[in-house]
């Protein structure tokens, strides 16, 4: 095809895309192919209209090539396109001193000299409604929308004139289909209060607060404003509820903590009232676990709770074994969508042992937590970011064995560089205030690197400062960085390259970082990522490769 490019070349190609059964059991249909190729050129000049181009002449030809086989050539000439001469767009009623409106008009895609391009106007056109809507004014509608189009001056006038009408506020709100929550608990959900302005934004993110919560499998927000008394419109919400009641049973393998049989049991709606219980048994070679966590709802925002945590954890690992049990209350705030902070006090003891020695460790430990994630999707993001932060801490009167005080940071950054192919910068910061040696604080309030979530070139916590023995004993800071890049081969499959750097240590004046390098593959299920890594120690007299395989799925 010759004589155009882009967008232009785009919609002919789309255009003279051959019909179904020119081709059946290997036999062409030729006079099928004659009524196309008689068709083609106006085909051609159709698809080019909408782009500005009203003057446009094509010829479409089947031409052999030296392999004996048929090829379809198209030779277009543009001509000059139509341009707008003028634009006139009003706003008429109560909105029509909206600043926000205003913008919207003025920031109209299509200008004076501008080719007259129909995506571009209708675009224009339906952002200015939208806009309307999205201020309250259901009613709102264009009673002028034209597009006159001049061919023999090559010019296009555009008028669009827009009543806003009334401006709405939401009405009574009234659920249906899930009498088993309290409408107080179901009102928590609601992005609005009865008695704002009408918004199809927050009528949009408050189905979507009850969607995420996943305790619906559907959730439909209706109005209708001819319901609508003195301008309150009523919403009318209907739910499908979800099981409450969950029991799911799961098998893994890390290679951090080895094969894994995990069992969870997860209630919604404990006692009828909206709370969460939840618990977990998680069975691997070096860790294993038994957690319970109740939940209860706050006043406000879906993400304002308390919550009442117990755990019991045991490692085995190289560096120590641990045996630790927790009991903490927290309580959290939202502080916007994907904004979460919140308070706890946490009862820690702990008994553990490393090189040979002995040790115990009870105390009571509050701090602050604050999680900030926004990304596209759940399951498969393509782009968005995650980050936590925590400060901890404890004195002697608390039972701690020294004063300390720790602050704690990790996150990441999913940028795409292009439809497949993505940027994941990640990063783990934290440091410890104690005048006493970190070996005071038992072994998990200490700083350990390595692993398939840290330098991948090493194993397990086996990085960090040593005794005279060459034990990891744990360090006062931790600092890992990673870059890795990953192509998506299907949707969902992709390959990854990454390079990992990091280290715990006791002082940040002569940290010595370790270096690792690899390559993966990556394959998305509904429970999460399945990760297999290759890594090789860098800058090292003799490296070492790691494998690193994480995954884990509900039986």
């Amino acid at each position: 095809m010759t004589g155009l490019e882009g967008e232009e070349l785009k919609n002919v190609q789309a255009a003279l895309t051959l019909p179904p059964g020119l081709i059946q059991e290997g036999v062409l249909n030729r006079p099928l192919l004659d009524i196309f190729l008689r068709r083609a050129p106006e085909k051609v000049i159709q698809a080019l209209e909408p782009l500005g181009y009203y003057h446009a002449r094509a010829t479409v030809t089947l031409e052999k090539t030296q392999e004996n086989s048929e090829v379809l050539k198209a030779q277009v000439v543009r001509g000059e396109p139509v341009r707008v001469s003028s634009i006139d767009i009003q706003l008429k009623g109560l909105g029509e001193k909206e600043k926000i409106l205003k913008d919207s008009v003025a920031a109209f895609p299509l200008k004076v000299g501008d080719t007259l391009h129909q995506g571009k106007y209708e675009k224009g056109r339906d952002a200015l409604r939208y806009k309307a809507l999205d201020l309250g004014y259901l009613g709102a509608k264009f009673t002028t929308h034209v597009v006159r189009v001049y061919r023999g001056d090559l010019r296009s006038e555009i008028a669009l004139t827009l009543e806003t009408g009334e401006q709405f506020r939401y009405g009574e709100v009234t659920f249906e289909g899930a009498p088993m929550y309290p409408k107080a608990y179901l009102e928590r959900f609601l992005d609005f209060v009865p008695g704002e302005l009408y918004s199809f934004t927050k009528t949009y993110q408050t189905q979507l607060n009850l969607i995420n919560s996943d305790r619906f499998a559907s959730a439909t927000i209706e109005t209708n404003t001819e319901e609508a008394q003195n301008y309150f419109v009523p919403v009318k919400i209907k739910l499908e509820p979800s099981p409450p009641k969950r029991f799911r049973p799961g098998v893994g393998y890390a290679t951090d903590t080895g094969a894994r049989v995990s069992f969870r049991y997860k209630d919604l709606n404990a006692f009828q009232r909206g709370h969460d219980f939840s618990t977990d048994l998680s069975i691997s070679e070096r860790r294993q676990d038994l957690s319970a966590i109740y939940s209860f709802p706050n006043r406000g925002h879906i993400d304002n709770r308390t919550l009442l945590k117990t755990g019991l954890q045991q490692e085995l690992l190289d560096a120590y074994d641990s045996l630790l049990f927790t009991l903490e209350a927290e309580q959290a705030r939202s502080f916007g969508h994907g904004i979460v902070g919140s308070a706890y006090v946490q009862f820690r003891k702990e008994n553990y042992s490393e090189s040979g020695q002995e040790g115990k460790s009870s105390l009571v430990m509050p701090g602050l937590r604050f999680t900030h994630r926004r990304v596209d999707d759940i399951i498969r993001p393509t782009k968005g970011f995650r980050y936590y932060l925590e400060l901890r801490g404890s004195t002697d009167t608390l039972g701690a064995e020294t004063n300390f005080l720790q602050l704690l940071a990790n996150g990441d950054i999913l940028y795409p560089l292009t439809p497949r192919l993505s940027l994941i910068p990640r990063f783990q910061v934290g440091t410890t205030w104690e005048k006493d040696p970190v070996t005071v604080l038992p072994p998990t309030l200490r700083f350990y690197a390595g692993g398939d979530r840290s330098v991948r070139g090493y194993t397990y916590q086996s990085l960090g400062p040593k005794d005279a023995n060459g034990n990891v004993t744990g360090g006062k800071n931790l600092l890992v960085g990673s870059l890795e890049l990953e192509y998506a081969i299907t949707k969902n499959w992709a390959v990854a390259a990454f390079y990992d750097v990091g280290n715990a240590f006791n002082n940040w004046d002569n940290m010595i970082l370790a270096q690792g390098a690899g390559i993966g593959i990556r394959y998305y299920t509904i429970a999460g990522p399945i990760r297999i890594d290759v890594a090789r120690q860098i800058n090292v007299e003799d490296p070492k490769f790691q494998f690193h395989v994480s995954l884990g799925f509900a039986l």
